[in-house]
């Protein structure tokens, strides 16, 4: 990229031209070439972006110069990083130059030159915060637009919750954190997670307890909500309460549908009544009652569900989106044979309700990318002669039609989430794919919802391959250094929550949904103990290991050095776990506009690398590689043994065709991740184009200008706004297009089965 004002002089010589302030804003370091006055004049503007500046002597005399023009090999050893930094003190002399001019009774030149220092200090006040924001408002920021794929950033909401968020990461640029991470940050050595939400006390993702809001009562906007008695009312408050979630932290929230199903008895009971009543002139017969009673439950489940359905798609929250809600299916947790029947009635008309979808704009059934579904797999469900086979059955259809529900192992997950009683657990993810860790509260009982996760900071395990050069020792030193580098960085995070009010977020902290405190209470009982946790996320291990061993992951030494990486990454959060009692665990980050800038840094630091630093994406977590043949049961055995080792939270999937006419086949997939893996995902295809009905795979495709553009396949249509594209992006749904990385990922992918 070559500054902007070149452009008239170097014209089309040049494929990019940008402000000068983004040309220092992107640079890992400044060489000015000159004398003094050029060294230093430079060095006010590089300081301003805190970036390192080399003088190179092109002048006389060069007092600041660190080159002479005949040492520039030196230069070498700039790129391999063998250089130190000295700091040096930066001193303004306008007030004495004031004086002066004021001493010799020049005061109109005085004058002009107060208009001066002003004007000036204008113009350095102006920093790229103003201008990724006006950017934002006309639509013209890429970068932003494609942030996030669930929010249209046309919308005056979520523009709102964006201006916010660039005003909140320039404050955690400038005051939160020191210099070195947000260097590190920038250079995609590591990504502090969600910086556009930090300026406040928020929190990342939750099982908020629908149990204690419901049974116990609640507040919402000073408005006392009692106890419901129907599954309707039920369902509606609850939905209510997602809102005021979502806008009270930035990551997801999961509830489940246990906590509903009592309701549906405390609906029977109220229905049983009113037939009665109604039937008393014509009927006693228990049959006949009990036959309309039923039929009435049945439709009041019907719509207490599309309530949910049609609430969470509708609603826009504080942060101008959708509600991230994941709803879980777990009929092992209900407390007795009734609720258990009920629930697999609440659960039928979810997925009945799922397969149908909801309609867009044109009156075509879309998938809808909220509410996911947590589908857990037991006994009960999960053989042919299982009492609730049929719900597996449904389940199977609707994930072929709708790419949800995902599917968690009870039996995985019993076997290896053990609590300090020796007892083995099963519980949902918060939101995509966060999981707690095993707990046990003050009354000796394992405790789930009420629970969250404190927030995330992710280390970029590529930049230390390429960093290291290959050799070994170099490596796992630079590993060491960067872990503490993230350490530092999530003590940050945990120091920002802690001294937070229950009154920042009454809903959460004060009404049930995460604790009952006191007004003025502070939360940090809660960021101890195990009660939260706080996220060690690592991504790029396939690359990582090819880097430095030449063998994949699913080579026998690529997987051996990949499960060393695993284990030394997990003998760190249990080090801090120990000497802080802050729940710090491993988690496998599902980076989504992060992995094209991610990968950008590495080109950038480190050139292209066959294998490593060529695509313009990195892969997530442990996963093998988008592009890597290998078939679906394969893939998740593999990846079965580094989940384990992600007791953060993590998620594996495999990408399949259109499986809507061979059912047989997706559940013999959901059948081996019942005795093979904790949890994973089936990625089917459901797309629409409004151009001319086309339903199946909307095609990725190159344009004239080599970009990435999605085209209906029968009628050839490009135009985004007419069509709906629903692409798992990286465990939930997105539904608003993705980054150039992301879409080259996404085109990229091969199937497994």
């Amino acid at each position: 990229a070559m500054c902007d004002e070149f452009k008239p002089i170097f014209g089309e010589l040049c494929s990019k031209y940008i402000s000068e302030d983004e040309l220092y804003r992107c640079a890992s370091v400044v060489i000015a070439i000159g004398g003094d006055g050029t060294i230093i004049n430079c060095a006010k503007k590089a300081s301003a972006f805190s970036k390192p500046i080399l003088g190179i002597n092109a002048g006389r005399v060069a007092f600041m110069a660190g080159l002479e023009s005949q040492e520039l090999e030196y230069l070498d050893r700039l790129i391999a990083g063998d250089y130190t930094v000295d700091k040096r003190m930066m001193l303004s002399a306008s007030i004495m130059v004031e004086n002066q001019i004021m001493a010799n009774g020049a005061f109109e030149i005085a004058k002009n030159y107060v208009k001066y220092r002003y004007t000036r200090s204008l113009i350095r006040k102006t920093n790229t915060t103003d201008d990724r924001i006006l950017s934002l408002i006309e639509c013209n920021n890429e970068e932003v637009k494609q942030e996030n794929s669930n929010k249209n950033p046309t919308v005056n909401s979520v523009q709102r919750d964006y201006m916010a968020g660039e005003v909140s990461k320039d404050l955690t640029d400038r005051y939160f954190l020191p210099a070195d991470i947000v260097e590190a940050h920038k250079q995609g050595i590591i990504h502090f997670h969600d910086a556009d939400y930090f300026a406040q006390h928020m929190h990342n993702c939750d099982l908020w307890n629908l149990e204690d809001m419901l049974q116990n009562g609640t507040v919402i906007n000073n408005t006392l909500i009692e106890k419901p008695h129907s599954f309707a009312t039920a369902c509606n408050i609850c939905t209510q309460i997602m809102a005021q979630i979502a806008s009270n932290q930035y990551g997801g929230q999961t509830i489940t549908l246990t906590h509903l199903a009592p309701f549906v008895d405390e609906s029977r009971r109220r229905i049983r009544k009113e037939v009665t009543r109604e039937l008393k002139p014509i009927t006693s017969d228990e049959k006949y009652i009990e036959l309309i009673t039923e039929s009435r439950v049945k439709e009041e489940v019907k719509r207490g569900v599309q309530t949910i359905q049609y609430q969470i798609n509708t609603l826009l929250t504080a942060n101008g989106q959708t509600p991230f809600v994941s709803i879980s299916m777990y009929l092992g947790e209900a407390k007795d044979t009734r609720t258990k029947d009920d629930l697999a009635l609440i659960i039928e008309e979810v997925l009945k309700q799922r397969i149908q979808g909801v309609k867009n704009e044109q009156g075509q059934w879309i998938t809808p990318a909220f509410p996911k579904l947590l589908y857990i797999l037991e006994e009960d469900n999960i053989h042919e002669d299982s009492k609730y086979w049929y719900l597996t059955e449904l389940a199977a259809k609707c994930t072929a039609k709708r790419m949800v529900p995902d599917y968690i192992s009870e039996k995985m997950m019993l076997a290896n989430k053990i609590d300090k009683n020796g007892d083995g657990n099963c519980y949902p993810c918060m939101g995509c794919r966060s999981f707690l860790t095993p707990y046990v509260n003050a009354d000796g009982k394992p405790q789930y919802f009420g629970r969250f996760n404190q927030g995330v900071v992710t280390l970029n395990l590529i930049d230390i391959a390429c960093s290291s050069k290959k050799n070994m020792d170099k490596f796992w030193k630079i590993f060491e250094e960067r872990l503490e580098l993230c350490h530092r960085a999530l003590r940050i995070r945990h120091e920002r929550l802690k001294g937070t009010i229950s009154d920042v977020a009454p809903i959460l902290w004060q009404h049930g949904a995460l604790a009952r405190l006191k007004k003025g209470e502070k939360i940090d009982k809660l960021l101890y103990g195990g009660y939260s946790t706080i996220s060690l996320g690592y991504v790029g291990l396939w690359e990582t290991v090819y880097h430095m061993t030449g063998k994949k992951l699913t080579e026998q030494e690529g997987k051996e050095f990949g499960i060393e990486i695993m284990k030394y990454l997990n003998t760190f959060t249990k080090k801090w776990k120990e000497a802080e009692n802050i729940d710090y665990s491993l988690y496998g980050t599902p980076i989504e506009s992060t992995t094209y800038k991610f990968a950008k840094c590495l080109q950038q630091r480190f050139g292209i690398i066959a294998g490593v630093t060529d695509k313009s994406y990195i892969t997530n977590s442990y996963h093998v590689h988008v592009t890597e043949e290998i078939d679906a049961f394969e893939k998740l055995k593999l990846e079965s043994e580094f989940q384990l080792l992600s007791p953060g939270g993590a998620i594996s999937y495999v990408e399949v065709p259109n499986m809507q006419n061979n059912i047989p086949a997706v559940l013999s997939v959901i059948k081996f991740i019942y005795d093979n893996i904790m949890y994973a995902e089936l990625n089917t295809k459901s797309d629409n184009c409004q151009a001319c009905g086309y339903e199946g795979e909307i095609q990725i495709v190159t344009d004239k200008n080599g970009k990435l553009v999605w085209e209906c396949p029968q009628c050839r249509n490009r135009d985004q706004r007419k069509m709906n594209v629903a692409r798992r992006t990286c465990g939930y749904i997105g539904t608003q297009y993705w980054n150039a990385g992301r879409t080259q990922e996404i085109k990229e992918r091969v199937m497994h089965l």
